[in-house]
């Protein structure tokens, strides 16, 4: 679909493909980083363009690269070019990994933007670091990620953020009293989204149902919660299953509110459930275009359409934005070091998906909203707050 910019997020974690690496050491074993050259301001790319979530990750490689091309045509960074060099991790997290030895050791990058999901970033942040390289992930959202991590930002809300925004949102938005909790039981960043909801829910869970990524049947879980008395259900995944979920729901009769987390952002999940299909729909975004628009942000929009011919989702906003904090934390940078040193102290910088600052942990919160779609588009955006 040519879907609405507020269609599309991310958040978005790990799917059980991309689950984090266990835990990475945070130490740097190089002090001083890659120095930054006196014409050229280096930045490696390392997104996922293709595999499982090629979708997220070509939304932002094309954010990050309009960020860029926009930098170089106004002057650069203190008079310098921005190069990219830009690494496909292929949606694995091994390859993440690879990508980011390769981006600091041979390219000798000041700082990585990219992965999009929490386990490839989980995977690529070690090798970063060791090279004392800051890396700035758009869009991953696991709780804890940067815990202990002196080299990695995050560009968006946690999993928890969003848990309990739903768990709120249904309750007093939407009224429910008893839910059905349908969950990807493969990836980190549903389960932290569920394991929020269920802390947060007052109300009854009449059903606590999984599936996994790759699933394309769900009818005999559906028949199941079909019988049952409920006022909606909640379903963190990815739009892949998340899709197919709907349209199997809505096609069974089952007309109850559905809502997820930023997982549903991206025009292949209306393409999955189909507009037909795709109404009664809640979601949580990082970004709207029908509230609250800066100028800035329409500019963006302007832009991405005029370059790529398509609307641009919130993954390829977060890119785009991460792209201009990097570059602004580059500013009087001569190493990488100082760099990630100049992006820890981020104030309330100005970018088309709002206001940005990093805490002491290195996350940023961004003011989220409840998209409302129906017939396969956004009709509504809410501000929330969990």
């Amino acid at each position: 679909m040519k879907k609405k910019f507020a269609l599309s997020l991310v958040a978005l974690a790990s799917t059980a493909l991309l689950a984090a690496c266990g835990e990475v050491k945070s130490g740097a074993s190089n002090t001083t980083g890659n120095p930054i050259d006196e014409k050229v301001v280096k930045i490696g790319f390392n997104f996922e363009e293709t595999g499982a979530v090629a979708a997220y990750g070509t939304s932002e490689q094309k954010g990050a690269q309009l960020a860029v091309d926009e930098i170089n045509a106004a002057g650069g960074v203190d008079g310098k070019q921005i190069e990219v060099v830009d690494k496909d991790n292929k949606s694995e997290t091994a390859e993440a990994a690879s990508v980011s030895t390769n981006l600091v050791t041979q390219s000798k990058v000041a700082a990585i933007v990219g992965p999009a999901t929490s386990g490839a970033t989980a995977a690529a942040v070690a090798n970063a670091t060791q090279a004392a390289v800051p890396l700035i992930s758009p869009s991953a959202t696991q709780d804890g990620l940067t815990k202990g991590q002196d080299f990695l930002f995050i560009g968006t809300f946690q999993d928890s953020f969003q848990g309990k925004i739903i768990s709120n949102y249904v309750s007093n938005k939407l009224n429910a009293k008893k839910v059905v909790l349908y969950t990807d039981n493969s990836s980190d960043y549903a389960k932290g989204v569920a394991k929020a909801f269920r802390e947060s829910f007052k109300g009854e869970i009449v059903a606590d149902e999984t599936f996994v990524s790759g699933d394309t049947d769900f009818q005999a879980a559906l028949t199941k919660i079909k019988d049952k008395e409920f006022d909606a259900i909640v379903l963190p995944g990815y739009y892949t299953e998340a899709g197919k979920i709907v349209n199997q729901a809505r096609g069974m009769g089952i007309d109850k509110p559905i809502i997820g987390g930023d997982g549903f952002n991206g025009e292949e999940f209306v393409q999955q459930a189909t507009v037909e299909r795709a109404s009664n729909i809640y979601f949580i975004s990082g970004f709207s275009s029908t509230v609250d628009v800066s100028d800035k942000a329409k500019a963006f929009l302007e832009a991405y359409r005029a370059k790529y011919n398509e609307e641009p989702s919130t993954f390829a906003a977060l890119a785009y934005d991460s792209v201009y904090l990097v570059a602004n934390a580059a500013k009087g940078a001569k190493t990488s070091v100082e760099l990630k040193d100049n992006l820890a102290k981020t104030k309330d910088f100005e970018g088309v998906t709002g206001k940005t600052s990093f805490d002491a942990d290195h996350n940023t919160v961004k003011t989220a909203f409840m998209m409302t779609m129906n017939n396969g588009k956004v009709e509504a955006a809410e501000v929330v707050q969990p």
